[in-house]
């Protein structure tokens, strides 16, 4: 994948996603960044959106309605075998069975522990 010119966050968080993007920031990241407060709006997007500009998607899985796994499994047709955008999970939980999980949906391609920090974002930036 090429450079990301957009990051969506979405968490239903709107304290970890006003810090996260302040890290983006600072990370250097000058392109667009999305917030969506819960999974559907964000699927909505993802399903009206071509998905040409190469995006990071970073998805909480403790929210309401639909947590992360169900928002990934959802947005699996909509995402497999794009070359332009990345989804990892961005949460608070280390646990190992979170991990496994996360590992199991094939289109999530990271697991990155809360809260952010501008050097993980530089990091990831680097390596798309």
């Amino acid at each position: 994948m090429a450079a990301p010119e957009r990051i969506i966050l979405i968490d239903d968080s709107d304290a970890d996603n006003v810090f996260h993007e302040i890290m983006i920031r600072r990370a250097g990241f000058t392109g667009e960044v999305l917030i969506f407060d819960h999974g559907e709006a964000a699927l909505n997007f993802l399903r009206n959106d071509p998905l040409q500009r190469p995006t990071c998607i970073f998805l909480d899985i403790n929210m309401p309605l639909l947590d992360g796994f169900e928002v990934a499994l959802r947005a699996t047709p909509l995402l497999s075998g794009s070359d332009t955008t990345v989804l990892m999970m961005l949460t608070s939980s280390g646990a190992e069975s979170d991990r496994r999980r996360a590992s199991e949906i094939p289109v999530i391609q990271g697991y990155v522990i809360k809260p952010l920090t501008a050097d993980t974002v530089r990091g990831i930036l680097q390596a798309a």
